[in-house]
């Protein structure tokens, strides 16, 4: 589906095509000289193009850490456009502003409430921030095996879930202490929303920031089915949105948007310097002002046929024998995502996955134990569609009666923390072989991936359920990164635990 830019055309894009235009010669980087050098077995694939738009920072093309000309004028209109007072461009990904976030909002020793089943970032941030994590439970589908946003097991999901943070808040306040931050993911990887004005209703009685990741949600403000569900539209005061994932902007960029008066704007920018490359990619950059054009010239129809392909593609899923798919009954989801189960089938998700990907060349999103996520997106055709029902179909014929092989879910979610993720990053390490490492206190971040989310943080202590849904994940074809021996034959344990200045737990 071809989908025009805006008539106006966008600064920083307008700007690298005149300053490519012009007959200057460079004694600069990048040494490829406007591709006159490039390799020749990339620009056989790309073409030479991409490498006359490849410039350093220099002043015809603006400065990211010190914007004045196209790149401010860009920020503005996306600001403008996602409803924020300020936005910033990342090429490091939603990875570095979910960091720059943490980093600004905390430091050594504070107090950070956050989902356990963030993503990796987070804990990371953790790490470099030095702030300690007060864990809030989200629940876990354990038939699907997937976590929710926080979905209630008692009253509504708005309450519960502000019903959750504010017992942390309360415990805190009990112990003499306060959060410097609230960190929530919304939507998760397969799409589920939590309700997040009222934790910002919360939050904000308090003077407490609410910093949303909301890396799968970029698009949920433009399309009237979801727009409520925007991170902005329900009072969060920063959101780290992966615009490369849903807005069709290039891969690894991404923008943070700020709002409201309690996070200092100097100190995000400060924190983003710190952690951004001094060299950023004009191209990413020139991506991130393209997306954003072409969602302005259509805010709110842009995604109408998208919307009305997933729906098409799930009501055609639910039909096949020993396909379900997931419906959440306590939360609302993206209806971009199309989450479907095949444990019925006897398969896992990976084994699914790769029968789909040899016979019918579809590629899915993200692939867990029990199910598989495929993501409707804006350059999704009718003919995916269809190509995608018949290979689930397929897939049904071959193997309905096929007696299960399960990986049971994981069932302990929040393991016991030992240590905070900084203390246990610079504690001194040994190696434990796998099936010895039970009650150490894990000094590596092992995490199936994707979609991202840890098993075991830094810091907490190694379980036997833990180790065995590892083994089984990667018999049946899992991946998990973090990990030195990707074996699995050893694990990276803390040794005598220290005491940093952030404090033991």
């Amino acid at each position: 589906m071809f989908i025009p830019d805006s008539k106006e055309s966008p600064p920083l894009v307008s700007r690298l095509k005149a300053v490519a235009a012009r007959n200057d010669v460079y004694f600069q980087f990048p040494s490829h000289n406007q591709g006159r050098a490039a390799p020749s077995s990339l620009s056989s694939i790309i073409g030479v193009q991409p490498f006359i738009y490849d410039f350093t920072t220099f002043p015809a093309v603006d400065n990211l850490f010190a914007p004045k000309g196209p790149i401010l004028d860009a920020q503005n209109e996306a600001a403008k456009l996602f409803g924020a007072k300020e936005t910033w461009f990342l090429v490091g990904g939603t990875t570095c502003g979910i960091q720059a976030s943490i980093l600004a909002t905390c430091s050594p020793g504070d107090t950070l409430i956050i989902q356990r089943q963030a993503h990796k970032s987070a804990f990371s941030g953790l790490v470099l921030s030095g702030a300690i994590p007060k864990y809030i439970n989200t629940e876990f589908d354990f038939d699907w095996d997937i976590p929710y946003g926080i979905t209630p097991s008692q009253a509504t999901l708005s309450s519960f879930h502000a019903w959750q943070v504010e017992k942390a808040i309360k415990e805190l306040d009990a112990e003499g202490k306060k959060a410097s931050a609230v960190f929530i993911t919304s939507p998760t990887y397969n799409g589920i929303c939590s309700n997040l004005e009222d934790i910002s209703d919360l939050c904000h009685s308090r003077n407490i920031p609410l910093i949303v990741d909301e890396a799968h949600g970029a698009h949920l403000r433009f399309h009237r089915s979801s727009s409520h569900l925007s991170a902005l539209h329900q009072g969060a005061d920063i959101s780290i949105q992966s615009t490369h994932k849903v807005l069709g902007s290039l891969t690894l960029s991404s923008m943070l948007h700020l709002s409201g008066k309690i996070v200092d704007r100097e100190r995000i920018s400060q924190c983003l310097q710190t952690l951004q490359t001094t060299s950023p990619n004009y191209l990413l950059l020139a991506s991130l002002d393209a997306a954003r054009a072409q969602i302005s010239e259509q805010p709110q129809s842009i995604f109408n046929k998208p919307f009305e392909l997933a729906m098409e593609a799930k009501a055609l899923v639910e039909a096949i024998p020993g396909i379900t798919v997931f419906n959440s009954s306590t939360s609302e989801a993206d209806p971009l995502r199309l989450t479907v189960g095949v444990w019925k089938l006897g398969l896992s998700g990976f084994e699914a996955n790769e029968i789909l990907r040899k016979d019918y060349g579809l590629i899915s999103e993200v692939t867990g134990t029990r199910s598989i996520l495929f993501v409707v997106n804006l350059g999704t055709s009718k003919d995916d569609i269809v190509r995608l029902v018949s290979g689930l179909k397929h897939l049904s014929e071959t193997h309905i009666s096929i007696q299960v092989d399960d990986i049971h879910p994981l069932t302990e979610t929040n393991p016991s923390m030992r240590l905070s993720p900084r203390g246990a990053f610079f504690a001194s390490k040994k190696k434990v072989r796998f099936e010895e490492s039970i009650g150490e206190v894990c000094g590596e971040l092992i995490c199936p991936f994707p979609p991202g989310i840890p098993l075991l943080v830094p810091g907490e202590v190694i379980t036997e359920e833990a180790l065995s849904y590892l083994l089984k994940l990667k018999n049946k074809g899992g991946f998990v990164i973090g990990v030195a021996d990707s074996t699995l034959s050893s694990i990276v344990a803390c040794g005598n635990p220290i005491v940093d200045f952030s404090g033991e737990l």
